[in-house]
């Protein structure tokens, strides 16, 4: 039974990765800093699946490597790495931006993403086999008004997919981006500091993607041959053509 680590499990996409692959015979290491809502998403799983919660801030170098080095033997061989922690915060000019909203970003969506990433990647190197996905945004590859440092973070996510693609190309190890567009998860609602009203408006008017649309495409990516790879996967609303052109009814 292969074994797929999900950071950032305990809402949205990877809450929705985790019980899908859960429901398709993976046994789960889940990781968030709301332990709570990762023994939520545990007890929805269902006991008779394997899943092994992890509590901590991605954002601390120290609690990373303190938590994927110190797991149990039985969950040291990590098959698929699912990146998924993120968010974005605030929407502001560049001129107006709040620094702890940069930082929060940047330690998250980039470093975060780095620090789980060189310990597993050595892991899977030892196996020499494992997948590896990350969760980026159409942000990654399109910029948009007062969205310059969520959009630089997620162009820094573009472009260290393509980078661990060709480092780990000799290695037998898979890398995947998925670039979502509009997602109703708790995206806004992070990102507008819980204004309910505010969190609704980029919605409005569509059918926005959900994080069990993403969910089967991470599945759909990590399923595939031993001699297929999905390099780049963008999803987007049927409404939605790119960030900047959105057909609203």
């Amino acid at each position: 039974m292969k074994t797929a680590l999900i950071t950032g499990a305990t809402a949205g996409i990877g809450r929705a990765a985790a019980i899908l692959l859960a429901n398709n015979g993976y046994r789960l290491i889940i990781t968030g800093r709301r332990n709570d809502r990762l023994e939520e998403v545990k007890s929805e799983i269902g006991a008779s699946h394997e899943v092994h919660c992890l509590s901590f801030d991605i954002r601390s170098r120290e609690e990373v490597e303190a938590a994927i080095n110190g797991l149990p033997q039985q969950w040291q061989n990590i098959d698929v790495l699912v990146n998924n922690a993120g968010l974005a915060a605030g929407l502001n000019p560049i001129q107006e931006g709040a620094i702890d909203d940069w930082e929060q970003m940047l330690d998250t969506n980039v470093k975060g993403l780095l620090y789980i990433t060189r310990i597993v990647a050595n892991k899977m190197i030892e196996q020499g086999y494992g997948h590896i996905v990350n969760i980026g945004s159409i942000a990654g590859v399109q910029a948009y008004e007062n969205g310059n440092v969520y959009c630089a973070s997620k162009h820094a996510v573009h472009a260290l997919s393509q980078g661990m693609r060709i480092d780990m190309l000799k290695h037998g190890i898979k890398v995947t981006e998925i670039r979502p567009g509009l997602a109703e998860t708790e995206f806004s609602l992070v990102r507008f500091k819980g204004d309910a009203d505010s969190a609704k408006k980029p919605y409005i008017g569509i059918v926005p993607l959900s994080g069990q649309d993403i969910a089967e495409a991470i599945l759909f990516a990590i399923t595939r041959p031993p001699h297929v790879n999905v390099n780049d996967l963008e999803i987007t609303p049927t409404a939605q053509a790119s960030s900047y052109y959105v057909f609203r009814k």
